[in-house]
């Protein structure tokens, strides 16, 4: 279990938000569902009892009717596109990469065509047009196409960087060690970074905070941050977890 004083900072973050009549904004996505899954269910029930709404990142190949027909009664989920097959395509030695320029830029995009009307087809009322690129990685000579595919944003990793041809609704804290355990990592490290993100939003940013989460690899660690993240910030007057819907809106 999580240690509560791990989750002080975070708190006097955020009273120090509700001193200065201030509002912080959070939004949580979720990558790489396919199908209906335990982990899947415990995701839908944990971001349901402290009503977190949720971004699944849907890898359009790889799923079916199963997760749509799952999905259906879900009013606080919606559903991106995560690439096409989640297929790394980049050449030995360099970063994995789906959406590189490793092959012609019109397969490529063909795909996300291919995606985009898949899941617009079988989502109709928790579709979002938002691309979600596999590994958080785009060659940035595909972005001017993608608003003639339909999306309106574009969802990567890391402080969005204004005036590119497509709006960004990026995440910030990663809840994975990808590079250690592979399973949650350690609450004082994550408590540290959304403290530092909430701090850039109070000096002047506007940006919404993402929280990005892969429930299929999440060990007890990462089930009881994420836990412990929500008793501590859905019912806290200077928080607001948005759908992202909304954000695309603002």
């Amino acid at each position: 279990m999580i240690d509560g004083t791990s989750f002080e900072p975070l708190q006097r973050e955020l009273d120090r938000w509700q001193a200065a009549g201030r509002v912080a904004r959070f939004w949580l996505r979720d990558d790489d569902a396919i199908e209906p899954t335990p982990d899947l269910e415990r995701l839908l029930a944990v971001t349901g009892e402290s009503a977190v709404p949720l971004t699944l990142a849907v890898i359009p190949g790889l799923t079916g009717e199963a997760l749509a027909a799952r999905l259906t009664a879900e009013s606080a989920v919606n559903v991106a596109v995560h690439g096409w097959s989640h297929t790394n395509h980049a050449g030995p030695g360099r970063k994995k990469q789906e959406l590189g320029g490793d092959r012609p830029a019109e397969i490529v995009l063909g795909e996300l065509a291919e995606g985009f009307r898949l899941l617009e087809r079988r989502h109709p009322a928790r579709f979002l047009p938002v691309l979600v690129p596999p590994w958080n990685r785009i060659d940035s000579a595909l972005i001017p196409a993608l608003p003639g595919l339909g999306f309106a944003a574009l969802s990567v990793y890391g402080r969005a960087k204004p005036g590119g041809p497509l709006s960004l609704l990026n995440t910030h804290v990663d809840i994975i060690d990808w590079h250690g355990t592979r399973g949650g990592r350690g609450d004082d490290e994550l408590v540290a970074e959304l403290v530092a993100e909430l701090r850039d939003r109070f000096a002047g940013s506007d940006e919404p905070i993402g929280v990005l989460t892969h429930h299929l690899v999440h060990d007890a660690a990462a089930w009881n941050f994420l836990s412990a993240l929500f008793a501590a910030t859905s019912r806290h007057p200077a928080v607001r977890w948005l759908p992202a819907p909304a954000l695309l809106r603002a």
